[in-house]
C-alpha cells in the first residue's frame, strides 16, 4: 500500500478526465431536545479509467453537499493500480472487517462479473474483464474498503521478478490475453448497416389514394373511373326480363 500512496502528489495537478460514481447515500439522525436532526452521508468512487482510482465519504445536512464533499475526498485520494491489459495481473483477496472480496483476472471478452458496488469501483478503474466474489458482509462501505485492500496487493511481473531475483518470461494471464486477442475482431472500417423492414411495402399504394400510386383513383374518386384489370373476366350481362 505504501508504494501506491507515494504517487498521490502527481495526481494533485492532473484532475482532467476523472469520472465519479455515487455508490450510496445514507441518512443518519440525532435526537436532540427539539426533536430529530437529520444529516446525510455519501460514498463516492472516482477514477480516470486508466489505472487510477480512489474513494471518499462526505457528510452534510443536504445530499448535494455530501456528494460534493465525497467527490473532493475521492479525487484527493487517487491511487495507482497495476493492470495487465484490461484486467488485473493476478488473483488477489482483500478484506476489511467482516467483508472479503476476491478478484480473479479473466481473458478478453469475459466482462466484469460483479455486483453493483464492486462493479462501480472496477469500471472507474478501467477494468474490463474480471471475475469477483464477495464473502461475509455486503455493506457497501466495508466492501469498498476490502476492494482497495486487495488492489493494494497487486504487483506487476517485473516487480515480482526483481524482488525474487529471478526471470519471469510470461504469466498465465498474459498468455490468456494473447490467446483471447486471436478471437477478437480487429476489422476496421464502415460498420455493416442494420436490416431494413420491408414487410408490407408490396401492398402499399394498392388503394391508390395515400401513396400517390395505384391504378385507380383515390378513396374519394369517382366510381366510373375504375376499370377492371387487364385479363380480368368482364361482368356478366343482366338477364332479360320476360315481357308481360
Amino acid at each position: 500500500m505504501s508504494q501506491m500512496q507515494n504517487k498521490n502528489s502527481d495526481f494533485q495537478e492532473d484532475r482532467g478526465g476523472i469520472n465519479t460514481t455515487t455508490v450510496g447515500v445514507y441518512r443518519t439522525s440525532a435526537t436532540v431536545k427539539g426533536g430529530r436532526r437529520f444529516s446525510f452521508g455519501a460514498l463516492v468512487v472516482a477514477g480516470d479509467r486508466k489505472g487510477r482510482v480512489g474513494f471518499g465519504y462526505g457528510k452534510s445536512k443536504e445530499v448535494p453537499l455530501a456528494v460534493e464533499k465525497a467527490e473532493k475526498y475521492a479525487k484527493n485520494a487517487l491511487l495507482l493500480v497495476p493492470m495487465t491489459g484490461g484486467t488485473i495481473p493476478h488473483a488477489v483477496e482483500g478484506s476489511f472487517g467482516p467483508s472479503k472480496v476476491r478478484l480473479i483476472p479473466a481473458s478478453p471478452g469475459t466482462g466484469v462479473v460483479a455486483g453493483t458496488t464492486v462493479r462501480s469501483v472496477l469500471e472507474v478503474l478501467g477494468i474490463t474483464d474480471c471475475l469477483t466474489k464477495c464473502y461475509g458482509s455486503t455493506n457497501a462501505f466495508n466492501v469498498v474498503k476490502a476492494i482497495f485492500d486487495g488492489l493494494g496487493q497487486l504487483k506487476l511481473r517485473e516487480a515480482v521478478a526483481s524482488a525474487r531475483g529471478i526471470e519471469i518470461t510470461t504469466t498465465d494471464i498474459e498468455r490468456k490475453i494473447e490467446a483471447g486477442k486471436s478471437f477478437m475482431s480487429s476489422a476496421k472500417g464502415e460498420k455493416m448497416k442494420g436490416p431494413v423492414n420491408t414487410i408490407g411495402q408490396d401492398r402499399r399504394g394498392g388503394r391508390g389514394g395515400r401513396g400517390g400510386g395505384g391504378g385507380g383513383g383515390g378513396r374519394g374518386g369517382p366510381r366510373g373511373d375504375r376499370r377492371p384489370a387487364e385479363g380480368a373476366p368482364s361482368a356478366a350481362p343482366a338477364p332479360e326480363q320476360p315481357k308481360a
